[in-house]
């Protein structure tokens, strides 16, 4: 009569130790979700430029930093890089978002300038990442302010 209780309950003691043990133990290959990223300035393409002159001098203004220290010069159909804009990246959190505003500077004076457009990037993206892995994001920022502009700006999301 003990040998029947006692098989449940080695059986029931028994299922409940290996889940446990399978869900502390990650797949082969796996790795962790991030929680946070890194978001780096990817590219940014020029369709039509806002000055009737056909050039635009740009900074990108992230938080209160503005990217190059000098502008960026851009003509339609001209392509930037990271380079272009001193490798522009800031940190994000999950839960937060930033915005990057694409500005028109007047040289010889480089201040703010002009906002084009902005570009909101969710830190809410890259909680679907996991640790390494990027994802491209962005838009296009158009509008009218001397002739009308349309620029394609992207920024890559990499999970912490």
């Amino acid at each position: 009569m003990r040998s029947q209780k006692l098989i449940p309950a080695l059986a029931l003691a028994a299922g409940l130790a290996v889940p446990a043990v399978l869900a502390t133990a990650p797949p082969a290959g796996a790795t962790a979700r991030a929680t946070n990223c890194s978001v780096e300035f990817y590219d940014l393409d020029a369709s039509a430029v806002d000055e009737v002159d056909g050039k635009d001098e740009l900074r990108l203004e992230v938080g209160s930093r503005l990217f190059p220290n000098s502008w960026v010069n851009m003509r339609a159909g001209d392509d930037a890089d990271p380079v272009d804009f001193d490798y522009a990246s800031v940190n994000l959190s999950s839960s937060s978002s930033l915005a990057f505003n694409l500005r028109e500077v007047q040289p010889p004076i480089v201040k703010a300038g002009y906002n084009l457009g902005t570009i909101i990037v969710y830190g809410s993206d890259c909680s679907g990442l996991s640790t390494g892995q990027s994802l491209i994001v962005g838009g296009i920022v158009s509008g009218t302010h001397d002739s009308y502009y349309e620029y394609n700006l992207r920024f890559r999301m990499t999970g912490l």
